[in-house]
């Protein structure tokens, strides 16, 4: 066999086990994506004509799945194992022409492969970015690190990030959009292999981060509402924050005690931060309201009438969540 037919065959393996995943995935999502009969034949080493039946179906199909729906089935899917990352990654890396969808999927899919691969847990310090390149020669190689005007920027962008102390202020700094905006300067150079470390360590240390403050805002909110119970208060406005004008106390808990099992894993989109960060800035304005109030309750006692009426809390409106359009 010639060293084309093997190259050929290899690849066409890897295609056959991306094909299944994409069928996968438009069953999943309801998209309607028929099979490609090419792709499923058994062919070791196929025909040109299957080649160019096989590379327009994948046209047609990355068109059809969003960025979301990889998200989605990546992180929820037991089929997304190293093997199917590394597929899909060399797959986005061998493209001709390339969109900004492309390198969107790319680069979720390197932080998600480098989160499966690299041997770091929550307590390990951050990784460098020759950590980073060593982990991803399996998909990438072996290369040079250096250091490009864009990789100084990310760093001190990524600097900034890891000192803000909340959510919001994660938020209110942009510091997500911000990073997509570095990517964009980069043009069809973001596929090459040091701004693809790069990136991949910014993604991966910025989940990190998100992953440390959820835990920290749902801390706070699990004794500001401890707190407001003590207080007397039993419901709060959370309009703001997608629940009710009148919304029970004890059933703020039990969400946020779902929210605590849902993040148990690293950040990833999809998980409900910014409703996250309203439900925090609702507790601690409700805190702030129960103290103003208690005085004027208690000249209202002494003066012979009091209304007796629920305190209702306003939720101060924040960013939207950088990733809710994903």
């Amino acid at each position: 066999m010639s060293h084309r037919e093997t190259d050929s065959g290899l690849l066409w393996s890897s295609k056959r086990r991306l094909h299944n995943l994409y069928v996968a995935m438009a069953r999943e999502f309801v998209l309607e994506a028929p099979a490609c009969p090419e792709l499923e034949q058994g062919l070791d080493v196929p025909s040109q004509e299957c080649e160019s039946a096989g590379e327009s179906w994948f046209a047609t199909m990355d068109q059809k799945i969003q960025i979301h729906h990889l998200r989605q089935f990546a992180q929820n899917s037991a089929l997304m194992d190293e093997e199917a990352l590394r597929d899909f990654i060399a797959h986005h890396l061998m493209k001709k022409e390339r969109t900004a969808q492309d390198r969107d999927k790319l680069d979720f899919l390197m932080v998600q492969f480098f989160s499966k691969t690299a041997p770091l847990t929550a307590s390990d310090p951050d990784p460098s970015l020759e950590f980073v390149a060593e982990a991803l020669e399996p998909v990438l190689g072996n290369f040079e690190i250096a250091t490009p005007e864009f990789v100084i920027r990310i760093d001190e962008l990524l600097r900034e990030a890891l000192n803000m102390q909340s959510l919001k202020a994660m938020f209110t700094a942009r510091i997500i959009e911000r990073g997509r905006e570095i990517k964009t300067t980069c043009g069809d150079s973001f596929f090459d292999p040091i701004p693809l470390a790069t990136f991949t360590r910014f993604g991966f240390l910025i989940r990190r981060r998100f992953f440390r403050l959820m835990h920290d805002d749902l801390n706070s909110i699990f004794d500001g509402l401890r707190e407001l119970e003590s207080r007397g208060v039993t419901t709060l406005d959370c309009r703001k924050a997608q629940f009710a004008a009148d919304e029970p106390v004890g059933r703020l808990r039990l969400i946020c005690q779902s929210w605590r099992v849902m993040f148990q894993a690293e950040y990833s989109s999809g998980q409900p931060l910014a409703l996250l960060v309203d439900l925090r800035t609702a507790v601690e304005a409700a805190l702030n309201q129960s103290v103003q109030e208690k005085p004027k309750a208690m000249a209202a006692t002494v003066g012979g009438s009091s209304s007796g009426a629920d305190l209702e809390f306003e939720v101060s409106v924040l960013p939207p969540d950088p990733e809710s359009e994903q």
